[in-house]
């Protein structure tokens, strides 16, 4: 993750999520395999007294060049290949034209090959990137400093190729004061986007005119719920929990609608913060809903909070059990918030070993007053 905060983590701890089978830069021994076989084989024949019908390996040379290289690349090491054929030291193209001509028919195969495979990657290059800001539009990066309070956002969506799934969060500035929410939504992938978006959407626009933090819960209930009536999904629901900051930062106010309450970090100890919790969004309750004015919490110099989705606690390991993040959290806590949220994520990977859920992190650190300060 950058410094600065983001969607996203700097690096993958999960390095079997993009592997060059799936899109990333094919590795180094795949590129060099074409000229370490034309060398392998050309030994080979120069070191045996007799003449070796080894030729024919020849043969793999185009098609492992189109994995690696394009056209032209591959019209080289074709070339190359058929220039090898010719050379009477090596006694390859003995006693006929067969391998020659086999070759010559599939260097010219590979070249067609690896034209087409360029064009689509140039394709499908240009819709990832289309999708990537689209996805990032939706939920985009969450900014270092919010008035006073430090924040780090991380993402890591259940399905792969994706950026965004069924959880969200975002931070904003708002009348009462810095107002911060994390939610998830029914589901995940690509089909809760729109939902999330949604969402997303009522939030920001919550946060510039309600006069208090149940007003928005509210207002996101009212949201759902009109959702759900257009679309016809009457099982579609979302937790959230929402936070609002005062403006000195020194203290927070915490709404849970049935989403797990936040975790204060406090000297070197994990808790998490008591809140009575209400009804998930989406329910039809947003008349009644939320009839409190949340849990108050004083917050101290060095304090940090940090909001998790299920994809965290919910992660097992080999014989099911759950990830202890109270347990883990002192131990990986760091002056970064963002630090802290990749090693947050990484611990999670080395429990459970791969993620089958979105995991969605926000760190909170508010200021001390006036301090220009590392935070915490």
């Amino acid at each position: 993750m950058r410094k600065a905060s983001g969607v996203l983590p700097r690096r993958d701890p999960d390095p079997a999520r993009r592997g060059w089978l799936r899109g990333a830069p094919p590795p180094f021994w795949v590129r060099t395999l074409p000229v370490a076989l034309i060398a392998a084989v050309c030994a080979a024949t120069l070191v045996s007294p007799d003449p070796l019908d080894i030729g024919f390996l020849l043969g793999a040379i185009p098609p492992l060049a189109v994995l690696s290289y394009g056209p032209l690349g591959t019209a080289l090491l074709g070339g190359l290949v058929i220039a090898v054929f010719n050379v009477p030291a090596l006694r390859l193209n003995h006693p006929g034209n067969t391998d020659l001509e086999t070759i010559g028919f599939v260097a010219v195969l590979s070249i067609f090959v690896a034209y087409v495979r360029s064009r689509r990657d140039a394709q499908l290059d240009l819709e990832r990137t289309v999708a990537e800001a689209a996805q990032r539009a939706v939920v985009p990066p969450v900014p270092e400093l919010v008035g006073p309070v430090r924040c780090a956002g991380l993402y890591r969506a259940a399905q792969r190729g994706t950026l965004v799934g069924g959880d969200f969060f975002d931070v904003r500035r708002g009348t009462g004061g810095v107002r911060a929410v994390m939610g998830d939504v029914q589901g995940h992938g690509l089909a809760a986007v729109s939902t999330v978006a949604s969402l997303l959407g009522a939030f920001r626009e919550a946060v510039l005119d309600r006069p208090d933090l149940s007003a928005v819960a509210a207002a996101l209930d009212r949201r759902l719920v009109a959702d759900v009536e257009e679309d016809r999904h009457p099982e579609l629901f979302a937790t959230a929990v929402l936070l609002e900051f005062s403006g000195d930062g020194q203290a927070v106010r915490v709404v849970s609608c049935g989403h797990p309450p936040p975790v204060l970090l406090r000297d070197g100890k994990a808790s998490e913060i008591e809140v009575a919790p209400w009804t998930p969004l989406g329910l039809g309750l947003s008349d009644g809903v939320p009839r409190q004015d949340g849990h108050t919490v004083l917050l101290r110099p060095g304090d940090v909070l940090f909001l998790s989705s299920d994809g965290v606690t919910e992660a097992r390991d080999a014989r099911g059990a759950f990830y202890p993040l109270l347990d883990r959290l002192p131990r990986l806590a760091d002056a970064d918030p963002a630090v802290l949220a990749d090693r947050v994520l990484a611990d999670v990977l080395a429990h459970s070993g791969t993620v089958r859920d979105d995991v969605t992190m926000l760190v909170l650190a508010p200021r001390p007053p006036g301090g220009g300060g590392p935070g915490p």
